[in-house]
């Protein structure tokens, strides 16, 4: 096992128990994947991509991890089919998707992965919640902060925290 990490993930559902999919989802990641430090509330969101969808709840976590960067991709796409996902779509509705956004500091390119996440300075839904818990956080690819990139972020697609239900 390597030294902890701290990773940060994006969980999204427009699909069925939204609230309790999530819920479902940190429960499993932080058994599987490392304990919690954070965890954004929840936010709904208009489906970015393909707007004739159901409204998605997100969340950022930030997760101490001790796996490799691959080893927490393949916990992400196991989190995602223990609750049910079916990639039918490109970004058609789901049950749960598991976004990793950063690993620490590090800039990933593979074929099966690119971290810092290559679109989230584009995405209000993963900048909101991401501010909430790590808003001095530097995009290690832009030098920017994430609150810096919420501030001149294109997407104009609304953002709320969520009440319930």
């Amino acid at each position: 096992m390597s030294k902890p990490v701290l990773a940060y993930l994006l969980l999204g559902s427009n699909l069925g128990d939204r609230a309790g999919l999530l819920r479902q989802a940190r429960a499993q990641l932080a058994a599987v994947a490392g304990p919690l430090a954070a965890e954004s509330g929840l936010y709904e969101t208009a489906a970015w991509g393909r707007e004739d969808q159901p409204a998605f709840l997100n969340q950022a976590v930030a997760v101490r991890t001790a796996l490799s960067p691959d080893a927490l991709l393949a916990a992400c796409l196991a989190t995602e089919q223990q609750a049910g996902r079916e990639r039918l779509e490109h970004w058609g509705s789901r049950t749960l998707d598991v976004d990793i956004l950063f690993f620490g500091e590090e800039i990933i390119d593979t074929p099966s992965l690119c971290v810092p996440h290559p679109r989230l300075a584009a995405r209000r839904f993963a900048l909101v919640p991401l501010a909430e818990i790590a808003g001095s956080l530097r995009h290690p690819r832009l030098g920017e902060t994430i609150d810096a990139l919420l501030a001149r972020c294109p997407d104009l697609l609304p953002v709320h925290p969520w009440t319930g239900d």
